[in-house]
């Protein structure tokens, strides 16, 4: 039996563009280089962590390699914004 994959979506779908722009300040960030392309970012995270990942179709990779990185992306995405709304908290305590 095959389960199909619901594709992730925002919440609240105006927030995209916000969360495009934390993706790319998050992976200069990581890569600690100015303005790259999120599609290139991606593929130096890739190449990285060895990671055959290539521009275009990527069909052939396993679900374990691309989750690498998209783990990692992600990953520093979460943790960045739990800072920023801790960060909040505190400024809104005082």
């Amino acid at each position: 039996m095959t389960r199909k994959r619901k594709r992730r979506s925002l919440l609240v779908p105006a927030a995209e563009a916000g969360m495009e722009q934390l993706k790319t300040e998050i992976m200069q960030k990581q890569l600690g280089r100015g303005h790259v392309s999120p599609e290139q970012m991606k593929l130096e995270i890739a190449k990285e962590l060895h990671v055959p990942m290539q521009v275009g179709y990527n069909g052939e990779l396993k679900a374990k390699q691309t989750g690498k990185v998209g783990g990692q992306i992600g990953g520093a995405m979460v943790k960045e914004l739990v800072q920023r709304g801790l960060n909040q908290w505190r400024h809104q305590r005082n």
